[in-house]
């Protein structure tokens, strides 16, 4: 479908998707096979200025929104889901600068992070705080000029090849939520250490770690917003990002269906292409109905979000949920209609599969999302 996209929008699907083909394309499997971090493909893309897109001009980026973000992540997920991660999360790492940062923090970390420079890693889940986001341990206790934060953040993206992290910490245990803030810790920091890299079902180009707090000492201008924010600079940061998580689906999606679609119409049984059985026509149009749905859906609430809507939690998570259980249904079915030749490593629809699962996990669960579309429409009906 043709979404109207102008010039600059057009520049930056065509540049993500030559590098997407030209440069992830050849070595993904590798990556995943490997467990390795892309540390050069990120080196284009630095180079390519993706990492600018969404930052405003007056700090090194383009000033752009997250529409044309959606664009580039939705081309590097259709070749490689692990490497979208990566990128992808750089930019959930960023927005609570972007958003709530200070005039002078903005001016300290958002030149490196558009040059790409700094990868940017976010840190909010702990072994207690998953769905519930609200049960964060990690404290941090101000002491003179410095806050001493001590606590253990559990399967961040981009752990330990980051340099810049924004975390939650408490820091008033009284106050429950409201007692949470959100701070910048630098790699490097005394007291601030990664867990061991995590072994992962898919996504295995992304690197997953702990973040380890010990007396780690942060300057108090570190403090993003004020004082007892944290978790609602956490909250706006997810409504912010899950256009993204929408779009890595999307691409997954397309990048399986092109994949079955080449293959049914190569493979030849009774004589004739396997994409020639209605059975097999019917399966790829739900999938090419469903992706296109999905598209849709992503496109029009990342343009909603840009538009400077206040209240967006509903849309993001509907953006989110839905694209990410079209991007499941679409991976299996993309194996069912390769055969036992999609279940095998030389093709890449089962590593499409496998990566496609974190999409309903990460940055808040399928079900969680629809508690809140559940939690936003009951106000809804009852403003009525």
């Amino acid at each position: 479908m043709d979404y109207l996209l102008n010039d600059e929008q057009l520049m930056i699907r065509q540049l993500a998707r030559r590098i997407a083909e030209e440069r992830i394309m050849p070595i993904r499997a590798e990556l995943d096979e490997k467990n390795e971090f892309p540390n050069n493909i990120m080196k284009i893309l630095a180079q390519s200025d993706f990492f600018g897109i969404s930052i405003p001009e007056e700090y090194g980026g383009f000033g752009k929104g997250g529409f044309e973000l959606t664009l580039a992540i939705e081309e590097f997920s259709r070749v490689c889901l692990g490497v979208s991660t990566t990128f992808a999360a750089n930019s959930l790492g960023t927005y609570p600068i972007l958003l709530y940062g200070t005039d002078a923090q903005k001016k300290q970390f958002l030149p490196d992070i558009a040059s790409g420079k700094k990868l940017v890693a976010f840190g909010l889940t702990e072994a207690n705080a998953g769905s519930d986001a609200s049960g964060v341990q990690t404290t941090a206790r101000l002491e003179g000029n410095e806050y001493v934060i001590n606590g253990t953040k559990q399967w961040i993206t981009n752990a330990g090849e980051a340099e810049i992290y924004t975390i939650i910490a408490i820091t008033d245990k009284a106050k429950g939520p409201r007692g949470a803030s959100a701070f910048v810790v630098e790699k490097g920091t005394p007291g601030f250490t990664f867990g061991k890299k995590e072994d992962k079902l898919g996504i295995r180009a992304s690197s997953t770690r702990e973040l380890v707090f010990e007396n780690c000492r942060i300057p108090k201008e570190n403090l993003i917003g004020r004082k007892g924010m944290g978790f609602i600079i956490a909250m706006k940061t997810l409504d912010k990002s899950r256009t993204g998580v929408g779009a890595q689906g999307v691409g997954v999606a397309q990048g399986a269906f092109d994949a079955s679609v080449t293959y049914a119409r190569e493979r030849i049984q009774f004589g004739v292409p396997v994409i020639s059985f209605q059975a097999v026509q019917h399966m790829l149009a739900d999938m090419a109905t469903k992706t296109e749905a999905a598209r849709a859906l992503v496109y029009s609430v990342a343009k909603h979000i840009d538009s400077g809507a206040k209240d967006v939690s509903k849309e993001s998570a509907m953006a989110k949920v839905y694209a990410t259980d079209v991007a499941m249904q679409v991976t299996v079915d993309a194996v069912q209609v390769m055969g036992g030749a999609g279940y095998m490593k030389e093709y890449p629809v089962e590593k499409m599969m496998r990566d496609a699962k974190i999409l309903q996990i990460y940055e808040g669960t399928n079900q969680i999302q629809r508690n809140v579309i559940g939690a936003a429409l009951l106000k809804e009906t009852a403003r009525r």
